[in-house]
């Protein structure tokens, strides 16, 4: 196997490279419960952490930081490591003697975590916070307590909030600097006052990350010392460039608290991105993980509820891209659940906001841990980030990692813009007396093969056109544009599709197909045999549409496979071309 100590970078460790290496990246992913072929009902698609996450065709990601991967995959326990993990018991053990109040079941809880505590020890491959995690799941599922910081949290709000309606902070957000050397327009003042006031209100949110339900008084706020530190800059000018808005347009943010209490702070600062005219996602966590804010606490929380009256809450953890774009539309503050119970972890999170982390322009996060998990790591992410935190001490951190240059974001307007051209040309070929035909067909469902399904489509339209008079084919495979994912692709059709003005929707058979290759002057592959349109989920999504365009047009004719056939498939895979598997006969 290829020697981790080889290895200078995490970028390095790929897949395919060695059978040992991924035999041991194989059993990290297994040992950390994060493998979606064996668990697919919790876990992401490689494809949905693609939203996140610019993964190279064969990079191998892990949810850690750097130093932490490569202590978990060498042999041994190092000091680092171990001190790591027993940190993460004795904050269990705590709250064990603290929330389970019956002696029995707390002896009884205490005795099988530690089976799996000692277990991780004697092979290290379980990443701390995973550990975490199981800790938490045994002292929920044997005590009964599901929640035990669930009155803690609504302490730190309340405390929050009283702090937030405080003369002492209105006067340490507006209080004027003396003087604005080097202005020359209002603009610029204008521009450089929105940004102090930001500055100022994510260094006083971060003031009360270690405070206790005691800490919070005016009295520690007035002496935090905001006002002194902010002349030391420490990097913000990067993130003011990042939050400015681009071209004139709002930005779509993504906003990753860090705790309660802290989260009525950050509100306020969520407002004045709201007032900039920027759209703003708060994510929230599922369930319990200890002081963090969940998307369930504003049933409960009527000083949280109250702050967030305004925002718009979604509660479908699967939303579509249309259905994400729409409620973006509608609402400038909406509030999602990440789907998980930990810090940061991609391969747990949901399908609402893995999409919501694609459509957005900057993600902000705010923890130390949150800082470890996508600055303190070689791995690049979709979207630019700003991470700030304070540290134990109080020392002030904000980082700005840019996305890569490689990395292109498909902006709505862009696709919209590309359906808006598609439409005009069908629009022009009506008025000209020509039927229009939309021909359907497999382009990313056969795995590795969609330069042949390309291929094979444009062969077969290429006929069609050949053989019928005054039809206007529209092939979706001529407009195929390399870097657009399935949610991007099927957005900018499905506008197409609903627009009225399509008279025959065709939908590609095993003998389009066999003919295609034929007309190549080839065999048709192994691979292709027997495939239609049915096989591919993108077409069922689209059988669904045509289906609902024939009932406003009852003239649209539908030719191809029987619509039956198709619905034996679910809906696309998230971000992928190939399919989501069949489901089972019952």
């Amino acid at each position: 196997m290829a020697r981790l100590n080889a290895f200078e970078s995490v970028l390095d460790i790929t897949y395919g490279m060695d059978a040992m290496l991924d035999g041991l990246l194989l059993h990290f992913m297994t040992e950390n419960n994060l493998e979606y072929t064996i668990d697919p009902d919790k876990n992401a698609t490689r494809e949905q952490i693609r939203f996140m996450v610019a993964l190279g065709p064969h990079e191998f990601y892990a949810p850690c930081s750097d130093w932490m991967f490569l202590y978990l995959l060498k042999p041994g326990l190092p000091a680092e490591l171990k001190s790591e993990y027993l940190q993460q018991w004795k904050t269990f053990v705590r709250i064990a003697r603290a929330y389970c109040t019956d002696r029995y079941i707390r002896k009884r809880l205490i005795a099988l975590a530690r089976h799996k505590f000692r277990m991780t020890l004697a092979s290290p491959i379980m990443i701390p916070s995973r550990l975490m995690k199981r800790l938490n799941t045994i002292f929920m599922s044997q005590s009964g307590v599901d929640d035990p910081f669930r009155e803690l949290r609504k302490t730190l709000n309340a405390k929050a909030a009283d702090i937030v309606a405080s003369e002492t902070f209105d006067k340490l957000i507006n209080t004027c600097d003396d003087s604005h050397p080097g202005c020359e327009r209002i603009d610029d003042l204008r521009n450089r006052i929105n940004m102090i006031e930001i500055e100022r209100l994510m260094r006083l949110s971060s003031v009360s990350d270690f405070w206790s339900p005691e800490g919070f008084d005016l009295d520690a706020l007035d002496n935090c010392g905001v006002l002194e530190e902010q002349s030391g800059r420490d990097g913000f000018e990067a993130v003011a460039q990042a939050v400015a808005s681009r071209g004139g347009g709002p930005l779509r943010i993504l906003f990753l608290p860090k705790r309660s209490g802290g989260l009525i702070l950050d509100i306020q600062l969520i407002r004045s991105l709201l007032r900039l005219g920027h759209q703003v996602v708060l994510a929230l966590k599922e369930g319990f993980y200890f002081d963090s804010p969940t998307f369930w606490d504003a049933e409960g929380d009527s000083v949280l509820a109250t702050h967030l009256a305004d925002a718009h809450f979604v509660s479908n953890d699967r939303l579509t891209k249309n259905e994400l774009l729409n409620l973006m539309r509608q609402h400038d503050f909406l509030v999602i659940s990440d789907g998980s119970r930990e810090q940061f972890n991609p391969y747990r999170c949901n399908v609402t906001f893995a999409r919501a982390w694609k459509e957005c322009d900057l993600v902000m996060v705010k923890g130390e841990g949150k800082y470890r998990r996508l600055i303190q790591t070689s791995h690049e992410f979709t979207r630019d980030i700003v991470s700030y935190f304070r540290d134990e001490k109080g020392k002030f951190h904000i980082y700005y990692k840019p996305k890569p240059e490689s990395v292109q974001k498909f902006s709505e307007a862009y696709i919209v813009g590309k359906a808006n051209e598609i439409i005009a040309e069908m629009r022009q070929a009506q008025a000209s007396g020509h039927t229009v035909m939309f021909y359907s067909g497999i382009i990313g469902s056969v795995p590795g093969q969609v330069q042949t399904a390309i291929k094979v489509m444009t062969t077969f339209v290429e006929h069609l056109r050949d053989q019928l008079d005054k039809v206007y084919i529209i092939n979706p495979a001529e407009h195929f544009e390399e870097g657009m994912d399935a949610d991007d692709l099927m957005y900018m059709w499905e506008r197409v599709q609903r627009s009225g003005y399509i008279n025959v929707w065709r939908f590609q058979t095993h003998s389009d197909i066999e003919r295609s290759f034929e007309l190549m002057g080839e065999k048709v592959p192994p691979v292709w045999t027997g495939k239609d349109s049915t096989y591919s989920t993108g077409c069922t999504k689209e059988m669904h549409i045509a289906l609902d365009m024939q009932k406003l047009y009852r003239e649209l004719q539908i030719i191809g496979p029987s619509a039956e056939k198709f619905f034996r498939r679910r809906e696309y895979g998230v971000g992928k071309f190939c399919d989501v598997a069949i489901d089972a006969c019952d």
